[in-house]
């Protein structure tokens, strides 16, 4: 049995039972003392799914609801004096997926019936924005204390309705009409705190709360949820070390693991390192590297959104954009680039300050991993064990160095590609051979710029780069030609390795690779 450094929160999204349980908690008090000391009121955070942001939210309630036994030791507990006891309206609308309109008006009434059961209801209040202002109000009439409102996962009615433009706004009226009262509300206010995966707030949702502060893209609250390099370094180095001992590694060599799997997250543009504290906390309790996050399942809006702007997977990562392209409300989306985003599965690797570029890519090997195991069977083949079978045939030839071998179980595989997955054109083949390749845990870039032009791929082996071009219904000697030609090689020349070049023709009748080249360069 391996020893147990720690208690981990497992499933466990509240503050309360955290610490009277004696699990681990990283101590993010310091963000409560940073909103009262400037003064904040209306605040918003935008993270991904299952990054912290119930456990923020639990974690306000407690400090709001006066509960000073839960906070020593804390940061918080130095500033904090008094622990005044406000009225707390917590709501959480992450139980709202799914609903049509009606469903999602019953739902509202559900969650206020409660606070209406504490504070009573008037009579004239018959819509749940009334009933939202009448229960603020009176809160703080019986209490003489202003109230804090706290809406976990705003947006969750709204996100799997997203490509649905009629239900979309249905929904949208009906949550805008229920956040309405909170601006007028301010006078009964103490503190209000939002939030979502989406950044619906820049529009409609929140069009009255123009003061509505959001923090999601600042550098000083980049690890407001998640937990960051420097946590995992310090507070938590010791349940590295135990996952290490478990699983025969050094603590530099587990630590290395876990950056690769779980690291890599940037929410700003001098943001911390950040990992992913869903799939990190799952590790550590399991003591086995794994894929959490993205196992725990993929949203079904993202892959509609993939299907609806025909997403060319093969340039998603390593995109140079400006902030518009990407911190955007669902509302004005053009592509999937801004929801993928706020989902987790991009995120920020470099800022460009002169030029105000951002570069956005995925974020580690869990997401890359994860993107390709939903997306394989949408271009290649929905049968997962014919998709296993051909990768590890393949896998092993390519580690061999027989990309002859490799390409010829290509051949063979693409035979079998259903007709309906299949359009025929250059870059649906292109993305195809890019999924196949990336299973292999190889460096591997796509569409890479030359000084004129693009390789379609260029992998990267010990000893070895292979620069590949691709032609539909055209001759592998025009591939290599365009090789040549563009000066795909030339970036290569100075690296030391041998240098190869293929290239690859697909026949569009036949419906797999027609014919290829290799030449040493």
């Amino acid at each position: 049995m391996a020893e147990i450094v720690n208690r981990y929160p497992v499933g466990i999204q509240t503050f309360e039972n955290i610490r009277e349980g004696n699990y681990l908690y990283i101590d993010k008090t310091k963000y409560i003392v940073d909103f009262r000391n400037k003064g904040m009121k209306y605040v918003f955070l935008s993270r991904p799914r299952r990054f912290g942001k119930s456990l923020f939210a639990s974690t306000l309630q407690a400090y709001f609801d006066g509960r000073k036994e839960l906070f020593t030791g804390l940061a918080i507990a130095d500033y904090e004096k008094e622990w005044v006891k406000h009225p707390v309206l917590h709501f959480d609308m992450s139980g709202a997926k799914h609903f049509d309109a009606e469903s999602l008006k019953g739902y509202l009434d559900f969650i206020l019936l409660p606070y209406e059961e504490i504070y009573g209801k008037g009579e004239s209040e018959d819509t749940p924005n009334k009933r939202l202002e009448g229960v603020v109000k009176r809160a703080y009439k019986q209490t003489g204390k202003k109230a804090v409102v706290i809406i976990d996962e705003y947006d969750a009615p709204l996100l799997d309705v997203v490509h649905e433009k009629e239900n979309l706004n249905d929904l949208s009226l009906i949550m805008q009409n229920f956040y309405s009262p909170l601006k007028k509300l301010d006078p009964y206010l103490e503190f209000c705190f939002l939030t979502g995966i989406t950044k619906f707030p820049q529009l409609s949702i929140f069009s009255e709360l123009n003061n509505l502060d959001n923090i999601s893209m600042y550098d000083q609250y980049s690890a407001i949820c998640d937990i960051s390099q420097t946590e995992l370094t310090t507070v938590m180095k010791r349940d590295v070390e135990g996952l290490g001992k478990a699983l025969g590694m050094s603590y530099d060599e587990c630590l290395e693991a876990l950056r690769n799997y779980y690291d890599g997250y940037h929410f700003s543009e001098n943001s911390e390192d950040v990992f992913n504290p869903f799939s990190l906390i799952k590790a550590l309790n399991a003591q086995k590297i794994g894929s959490y996050w993205f196992g725990s399942g993929t949203p079904t809006f993202i892959l509609k959104q993939l299907e609806k702007f025909n997403v060319n997977l093969t340039t998603l990562d390593g995109q140079d954009v400006v902030l518009s392209s990407f911190d955007q409300s669902p509302e004005e989306m053009t592509d999937a680039l801004p929801l993928l985003y706020q989902s987790g599965y991009l995120t920020i690797k470099k800022y460009d300050p002169m030029f105000r570029q951002y570069t956005l890519g995925i974020p580690n090997k869990e997401v890359r991993d994860g993107l390709l195991n939903s997306l394989i069977p949408r271009y290649v083949n929905p049968h997962r064990v014919e998709n296993d079978a051909f990768l590890l045939g393949f896998c092993k030839a390519v580690y061999r160095g027989d990309i002859e071998e490799a390409l010829e179980h290509m051949r063979t595989y693409m035979a079998t590609i259903p007709y309906d997955l299949e359009n025929h054109t250059e870059k649906h083949y292109q993305t195809i051979f890019y999924l196949m390749f990336s299973f292999l845990n190889i460096y591997i870039r796509t569409e890479v710029k030359s000084a004129i032009g693009r390789a379609d791929a260029v992998m990267h082996m010990p000893d070895t780069i292979y620069v590949f071009e691709l032609k539909v219904d055209k001759s592998a000697d025009e591939a290599l030609a365009q090789i040549d030609s563009k000066g795909y090689m030339l970036p290569y020349r100075a690296n030391g390795k041998r240098l190869v070049k293929v290239g690859i023709s697909f026949d569009s009748k036949q419906r797999t690779i027609a014919e290829w080249k290799i030449k040493d360069e």
